[in-house]
C-alpha cells in the first residue's frame, strides 16, 4: 500500500512537471503560428477584461494598411533602435536595470522593447515582477529570431491597447478619431503614439498639456529615425 501511495505521488509529480514544461513551451509554438496567422486573441486582453472589465474591441489590420507615419511615430517613440537590437537592448536594459537596483522600492522608468512588450501582450500578464521579466526576456529573443522586424511591429501596432478595451491600430483610429487607420495624419499618429504608454490615463483623441508635448517631441524626432528603420522596408 506505501510502495502504491509512494507510485502514486510519483505519478502526480510527473503529470504537473509535464503540464508546467508544457505551459512554458506553449508561446514558443504559438509564436511559429503567429509568423503568418494573426492572434486570435492574448493573455493581455483576457486579463484585462476578466480584472477591468472591459468589453474588447479588437481589429486587425495588416501593416500594408496602416499609415505609415503611426508605424514611425510608434517606433519613434517606443523603440528607435529596433533594427539594431535582438530582441532586447542590452545597453537600455542595463541603464533600468541599475536604475532599479538604486531606486529600490521607488518607481522605474521603462526601458522594454517592441519585442518585449509584443511577448508580454501575447503571452503574459501586465503587473512588473522579476518573474514576468524571467519569462519575457527569452520569448523576446525568439520571437526576434522567427520573426522579421516589420511582422513584430505588426503584431505589436494590432495588439497593443490604445484605449481601455481598445486593441489595434484600426479599433484605436476609428476610437479617438473616427477614421481608418491607414488614414492617420502625421499630428494624430504622435497623438496615439504619445498616449500608447498609459492607454486608460492619457487621451489619444483629446490629448492634455502632457500628451501634446509629447506628440510634438515625436513628431520631431520622426524625421531623423526614419533612416534607421529600413529593416521595417516601409515605403
Amino acid at each position: 500500500m506505501a510502495l502504491f501511495t509512494k507510485y502514486k505521488k510519483r505519478s502526480r509529480l510527473r503529470y504537473g512537471l509535464y503540464l508546467l514544461l508544457g505551459l512554458l513551451a506553449l508561446p514558443y509554438l504559438l509564436t511559429l503560428v503567429y509568423t503568418v496567422v494573426p492572434p486570435p486573441v492574448t493573455t493581455m486582453m483576457v486579463w484585462k477584461k476578466t480584472f477591468d472589465g472591459n468589453a474588447i474591441d479588437y481589429r486587425w489590420r495588416p501593416l500594408a494598411d496602416t499609415s505609415q507615419n503611426l508605424v514611425r511615430s510608434v517606433v519613434t517613440a517606443e523603440d528607435a533602435r529596433i533594427c539594431e537590437h535582438a530582441g532586447i537592448d542590452w545597453e537600455v536594459f542595463q541603464t533600468v536595470a541599475m536604475e532599479a537596483l538604486e531606486n529600490e522600492g521607488g518607481p522605474s522608468r521603462g526601458g522594454s522593447t517592441i519585442t518585449q512588450q509584443v511577448a508580454k501582450n501575447l503571452f503574459l500578464w501586465p503587473s512588473r515582477s522579476y518573474v514576468r521579466k524571467a519569462l519575457e526576456l527569452p520569448l523576446a529573443l525568439w520571437i526576434d529570431l522567427v520573426w522579421s522586424k516589420r511582422r513584430i511591429v505588426e503584431v505589436y501596432v494590432n495588439t497593443a491597447e490604445w484605449a481601455p478595451g481598445v486593441y489595434g491600430a484600426e479599433a484605436a483610429a476609428q476610437y479617438h478619431f473616427r477614421k481608418s487607420a491607414k488614414a492617420l495624419t502625421k499630428a494624430h499618429a504622435a497623438q496615439l503614439a504619445a498616449a500608447l504608454p498609459n492607454p486608460a490615463v492619457r487621451n489619444a483623441g483629446k490629448p492634455g498639456p502632457k500628451v501634446r508635448r509629447q506628440a510634438r517631441t515625436i513628431r520631431k524626432r520622426v524625421n531623423s529615425t526614419v533612416p534607421y528603420l529600413e529593416c521595417l522596408k516601409l515605403n
